[in-house]
């Protein structure tokens, strides 16, 4: 049963970076939970509307690997931190950090949280 969940979210986990690479505002509001939050980057906790809505202002990204993907299932509960290496619409070059809570509900995982991190 855990690797179930394993192999699950780490499809999951492949979605939510397609979806921040694309600005894929759509594909986001079939995997985040009603009551998701962020914590950005920039130091502000927002809700799931300005969520959906800064990706979808937001531009594409030309790409982003990731690295150092750990997944822990805890329960109906699972965490899954990140090294990211990104590229900007502009060639610009940044690199960063990610933990996103994933919960079990109703027999399907949802996004409940995010916490971002840039590296200097």
């Amino acid at each position: 049963m855990v690797d179930t969940h394993l192999e699950a979210l780490a499809a999951l986990n492949a979605t939510y970076i397609d979806c921040v690479v694309g600005a894929d505002s759509e594909r986001f509001d079939a995997i985040l939970a009603p009551d998701f939050v962020c914590s950005t980057a920039d130091g502000a906790l927002i809700d799931r509307s300005e969520f959906l809505q800064r990706t979808r202002s937001s531009s594409r990204l030309k790409g982003m690997d990731i690295e150092d993907v750990r997944i822990r299932v805890l329960g109906d509960v699972a965490l899954i931190h990140a090294r990211t290496n990104y590229t900007l619409g502009d060639g610009r070059h940044g690199s960063g950090r990610y933990t996103d809570v994933w919960a079990l509900r109703d027999g399907r995982w949802v996004a409940v949280a995010a916490h971002v991190t840039r590296l200097v």
